[in-house]
């Protein structure tokens, strides 16, 4: 069964509808569900062949796999093992040949990237095999897939060489919405109150993978408690092998997410490689460039300033959460089970403030949802974090998210996770104006402003709040 992902799913059925032969590229973070989605589609729709790249393994053992693949599914493979990619083709070709049916031969290649490693020759003898061959079968169907959007997208989307132009579409595929996470989870009987949902999804993120190991009749805080404070839950130790399994060299990727997860509302580029210690260069701009297209770092940029002048923030759920709470305690975890222990955790002020910091990102990251729930979803706009540190003797101000619009309109967006509904006071009430006036004094805008509270249960409407907020939002408009 495949829960969600409808736009995906219209664009394999356009693929499998088609008379052509098809090229598709599918792309994205691991344990997304790239492969869950491929295999589930496609199993039974015609004749099935999917291989899978093995992870740092030999060009000998890949070879031996894959003709191992491929003779479960055919008796026309010859017995003897490949010794190049493109004999292996050509044995694939043989099942082709010898299919009597017209119908659909998809050939799915999984997790490219390890197939093609250095000097392996894969993609060589894969560029030659779809241009004299594979596509001219109308009834054919390439699909490759890799975690490594970097490298999907340097490699096969953008490749200026032999398969540069061929792809017929392609799939980024990224974590679920809260929205979905939400009807993931009741699909498999897990019905949580919505701020549970919120503070779950906070921890581990719409990760599909992670999201099926969780069972019904337990908390949000029980449920964490398992999955990332157990030395037996999924992410206790999950933190190093993703980014292993993703990147060369990760331990820069891992310093540039360590560094953000200290500073969480985010760093420029010369703060951030200055605090993950990595000099400038095509290295640095390299390793930036895979973290932002495999979801985990957004870089947005100051309100008013260039895009070159941009801040990274961190934006991968479990990331935040294992670097702030999981890797302290993990040598504790080891040695004892404490199944009260995010109980106890989830109580704390430090976690109060921690929570107001993912909850914005939760929000930063749906932000067009926002904007459907506001009203003016056509509106062209640009969201950007907003701080004015004011040195000698300046008002300093620090906006949560601002929404530019273009109908020359600017939504300052206050965001507070609190659990039960928000009631504003004088002095708060009097801060968000000193916000508002130290934004206006200093940006110089002639825009109009829409001050904007989001949280989880609304707020109630006493004269502070009718005094300055013109809109507001409860955590349902995430859904």
């Amino acid at each position: 069964m495949i829960f969600g992902r409808e736009k995906e799913q219209e664009t394999l059925d356009k693929l499998l509808a088609s008379d052509n032969a098809e090229f598709l590229a599918v792309y994205g973070r691991r344990r997304i569900g790239k492969t869950y989605l491929v295999h589930e589609f496609f199993q039974d729709k015609g004749v099935y062949l999917e291989v899978t790249g093995s992870n740092k393994a030999s060009k000998k053992v890949q070879l031996r796999n894959f003709h191992k693949q491929l003779k479960s599914l055919s008796k026309a493979v010859a017995r003897k093992i490949p010794q190049s990619w493109p004999d292996a083709f050509d044995e694939v070709l043989k099942i082709v040949q010898k299919l009597k049916s017209r119908k659909k031969f998809i050939f799915f290649i999984d997790e490219l990237p390890w197939f093609a490693s250095h000097k392996s020759g894969f993609l060589s003898a894969l560029d030659y095999f779809w241009n004299a061959h594979f596509s001219r079968i109308p009834n054919a169907l390439l699909i490759i897939c890799g975690s490594s959007a970097h490298w999907m997208i340097k490699k096969v989307i953008n490749d200026k060489g032999g398969l540069h132009g061929r792809l017929s579409a392609q799939l980024r595929m990224e974590p679920f919405t809260l929205g979905e996470t939400e009807r993931f989870l009741q699909a498999k009987k897990v019905k949580l109150a919505r701020k549970q949902l919120i503070e779950l999804y906070m921890a581990v993120g719409g990760v599909a993978k992670y999201l099926t190991a969780i069972s019904p009749g337990k908390s949000s805080d029980q449920i964490i408690n398992e999955l990332c404070f157990s030395s037996k839950g999924m992410l206790f130790a999950e933190f190093t092998k993703l980014y292993e399994s993703l990147f060369d060299s990760s331990e820069h990727h891992m310093a540039i997410v360590r560094a953000l997860a200290k500073k969480r509302t985010g760093l420029s580029q010369s703060e951030l490689l200055q605090t993950a210690k990595i000099p400038y260069g095509g290295t640095a701009t390299t390793v930036l460039q895979e973290l932002e297209e495999s979801g985990f770092i957004m870089s947005i940029s100051a309100f008013g300033k260039q895009l070159r002048e941009k801040h990274f923030r961190l934006i991968d759920e479990y990331s935040l959460f294992y670097l702030t709470w999981i890797e302290e305690v993990s040598e504790q975890v080891l040695r004892n089970f404490d199944q009260d222990y995010w109980t106890r955790m989830c109580k704390t002020p430090a976690w109060k403030t921690w929570a107001g910091y993912a909850f914005e990102n939760v929000c930063l990251k749906h932000s067009w949802k926002i904007k459907i729930a506001l009203g003016f979803s056509g509106v062209l706009t640009s969201e950007s974090h907003w701080q004015h540190r004011g040195e000698n003797g300046e008002e300093g101000a620090e906006i949560d998210l601002i929404i530019d619009r273009a109908d020359d309109c600017i939504n300052l967006c206050e965001i507070k996770f609190c659990a039960k509904e928000f009631e504003m006071t004088e002095a708060y009430a009097e801060e968000l104006e000193r916000k508002k006036r130290v934004f206006e004094k200093v940006t110089g805008t002639r825009k109009t402003i829409f001050m904007t509270l989001i949280t989880p249960f609304g707020a109630k409407k006493n004269m502070y709040y009718l005094g300055v907020v013109h809109h507001q939002l409860t955590m349902d408009a995430l859904f």
